[in-house]
């Protein structure tokens, strides 16, 4: 199971070569981008050391109640620009019903429990908010 966070961009393709196993026959994943919501860009913050222990509950709890083979989380922070990649889930299920159900679950967790606030940049100056209240 790989749980990061990272201000480097993120290359999903290694993430989902990783999740190859014999015994996994469905890889679900969840890329997540910037859209174009009348921002410029985007600047995400995390409390690391809380915002890491929560994703490697998220992904244990889903290992565990979803019977995944492997689930791995990389969430970046730091600005980005529109269509840059925030985050990648990616999840190996035996079964696609398991993958699709327990990729669904963990975004909507971390946009939940996971302390990310989310600053909105654009011509008109910045605006916070706590990832939660961004949800869509």
């Amino acid at each position: 199971m790989v749980i990061a966070i990272t201000r480097e961009p993120i290359d999903p393709y290694p993430i989902i070569e990783s999740a190859k196993k014999k015994e996994t026959g469905g890889i679900v994943t969840f890329i997540g981008t910037v859209r174009d919501d009348g921002i410029e860009a985007l600047s995400l913050e995390v409390c690391e050391e809380v915002a890491l222990a929560d994703l490697k509950t998220i992904g244990a709890k889903a290992v565990s109640e979803y019977h995944l083979n492997s689930v791995d989380i990389v969430h970046r922070v730091g600005r980005m620009n529109l269509t840059e990649v925030i985050v990648v889930i990616v999840v190996g299920a035996s079964h696609r019903e398991e993958g699709f159900a327990a990729c669904a679950w963990i975004l909507e967790e971390i946009k939940t429990y996971v302390p990310i606030w989310k600053k909105d940049i654009n011509q008109d100056g910045e605006s916070w908010h706590f990832s939660e209240e961004s949800k869509n």
